[in-house]
């Protein structure tokens, strides 16, 4: 890093503590706090949308698994079609509902205890996985970049770490929902065209795309998207080499939990003016959503192709492994010019503190309107922004706390061990809310058994996983199988129980009341209702929603014969 480089990054830390100052003042009450005064518009939703789910653990993590495993990850990122179901399934129920989070959907579909379920898993698994791992591929940045400035690469590590949660937790404090929407739309396209040169780069000093398709051809098994379900002499559901079936089965599951009801990313479209900004909103999110797999996936095997050609050296661990997670973060270092090095640099730090402030605005809201107000009602609008402002900053307090924890646990492949955790939270809340919309006798008694039983399900599993990796079960035993089973298999089967849970319960206790279920779900929906739904789309919107299909399904055409 050179002094050109710093400028560039001062000038950008400017900029968003101007953003951050003009929108403190216009934080008035809560409704400001957490939705941003219910008045963005599709443009802002959808870039924030995007800055929200492209983490720097996207950045790096991401880059690495294309390292390590070529575009087997890539199935994840071409979710944009989910985010077409999110604007045109699930957006109209919550935005008529006009409620501030998703346990408070639950809630007028259900009951209070469904509500409480929800908050508090969704708290937990905030904390625990996206602020950690957020943070920690972060301070790998600073680790990578700024190896020496701090005294040691570790002491960069934890000044990188500290400092970004500080002062992202800071702007959230001020400036609400409303500072992290405007910061994002700026920090979207600092991301897209920090990447873009990186991909360019990398291109360029490689020989170009051909050369890294016949070098990926090479090696086909560790870079096709689509794996074989068995590998030689392992069991089908011991295979851990993403098999193909596992993917189509365990990928929708985590995508549709994470942008149709998770409230970290549903809270975007909440905060738009009106339901046609909430939708359209959505599909412009899913265009952008489609590019990563070309900008994060596909310098990751850029990296590792420069790696083998011995271009460029990235970080080994002890067995001679590439640190899939050290890529991007190398080939900023190396392949760069002055200059151009902040403004990527500036671009990490983009996602990094965009991702960060989601969810600590999202934490806030969560424990404000589903926690706080439920104990205290009828509290006056000055003491719940407290609330929320002090609920931020404990939140900051608690992704602190977890790093050196998270540090030890994150091993190489961080956006792996993302997607497995949220394999294990994913399936309850997903069955909750399909069957919730589309199957009106799903009852309270019945969500609350599934929640709960879903939860303990997929924690059990996390934890015989954990024990397994640190002292192994007797090969064969009950609890070794457990442990070994694909996580993405089980994903699917944690979904089923859950759904038969549901189903089980509701059948065998008294029906909801008509009354309550009018206007969320969809066989109750009243003629006005639907006549509302109607008017607030029009051509735009449908020929947004067939590019992004197309461009979907272009994606998984192209990719599925890229090696031959």
């Amino acid at each position: 890093m050179e002094s050109l480089d710093w400028i560039v990054i001062g000038v950008y830390f400017a900029l968003i503590a101007g953003i951050v100052w003009r929108s403190s003042r216009r934080v008035r009450n809560t409704t400001d706090y957490f939705l941003a005064g219910r008045h963005i518009g599709w443009f802002v939703v959808g870039a924030s949308l995007f800055a929200s789910n492209i983490g720097s653990e996207h950045i790096v993590g991401l880059a690495g698994n294309g390292a390590a495993s070529g575009m087997a990850m890539a199935h994840w990122e071409l979710h944009a079609w989910i985010m077409i179901l999110l604007a045109w399934v699930f957006v109209p129920f919550y935005y008529k509902a006009g409620v501030y989070t998703m346990p408070e959907f639950l809630e007028r579909r259900f009951n209070s205890r469904v509500r409480w379920v929800l908050s508090i898993v969704s708290l937990i698994a905030y904390v625990f996985t996206k602020v950690s791992v957020t943070v920690y591929a972060g301070a790998l940045v600073f680790k990578t970049l700024l190896p020496d400035t701090f005294g040691s690469p570790e002491n960069a590590f934890w000044v990188g770490a500290f400092t970004t949660v500080i002062l992202t937790g800071i702007y959230t404090v001020f400036g609400g929902l409303r500072a992290v929407v405007y910061t994002e739309v700026a920090q979207t396209f600092l991301l897209l065209l920090g990447s873009c040169f990186i991909t360019w780069f990398g291109l360029r000093e490689l020989g170009g795309w051909g050369e890294l398709k016949a070098m990926a051809a090479d090696n086909k098994e560790n870079f096709a998207l689509w794996r074989p379900l068995t590998q030689e002499g392992v069991p089908w559901w011991k295979n851990g080499d993403f098999p193909w079936l596992g993917i189509l089965i365990a990928s929708p599951v985590i995508g549709i939990w994470y942008w149709c009801t998770d409230q970290y990313i549903v809270q975007r479209t909440l905060a738009a003016k009106d339901m046609t900004n909430a939708r359209r909103g959505a599909i412009w999110g899913g265009f952008l959503k489609v590019w990563p797999v070309l900008i994060f996936l596909v310098p990751g095997i850029i990296g590792w192709a420069l790696h083998q050609k011995g271009i460029i050296a990235i970080a080994e661990d002890e067995g001679g492994k590439m640190e899939g997670d050290m890529v991007f973060p190398t080939l900023v270092a190396n392949l760069l010019p002055v200059g151009l090095r902040g403004l990527v640099v500036g671009g990490l730090l983009s996602a990094l503190m965009s991702s960060l402030a989601s969810l600590f605005n999202s934490c806030a809201t969560l424990f404000t309107v589903d926690i706080y107000e439920k104990l205290r009602p009828n509290r006056p609008e000055k003491e719940l922004l407290k609330v929320g402002r002090m609920a931020t900053a404990a939140v900051v307090l608690c992704g602190i706390v977890w790093i050196p924890i998270m540090n030890k646990m994150a091993g190489g492949g961080i956006y792996k061990y993302l997607q497995t955790v949220q394999g294990y939270l994913a399936p309850p809340i997903t069955a909750v809310f399909l069957l919730g919309l589309f199957w009106k006798r799903t009852n309270h008694r019945g969500a609350f058994a599934g929640l709960v039983g879903g939860f303990v399900l997929g924690m059990a599993k996390l934890t015989i996983e954990a024990i397994h990796g640190s002292s192994p079960f007797a090969e064969g035993s009950l609890f070794a199988n457990i442990a070994d089973f694909n996580f993405l298999y089980y994903s699917g089967v944690l979904l089923l129980l859950s759904a038969l849970i549901i189903v089980g319960t509701s059948l065998a206790t008294a029906p909801p009341d008509e009354a309550r279920l009018r206007g969320l779900t969809y066989s109750s929906l009243t003629p006005e209702d639907r006549r509302e739904i109607r008017a607030s789309w029009g051509a735009v919107d449908v020929v947004g929603t067939v590019i992004v299909l197309g461009l979907v399904a272009g994606m998984y055409l192209y990719f599925s014969f890229w090696l031959g």
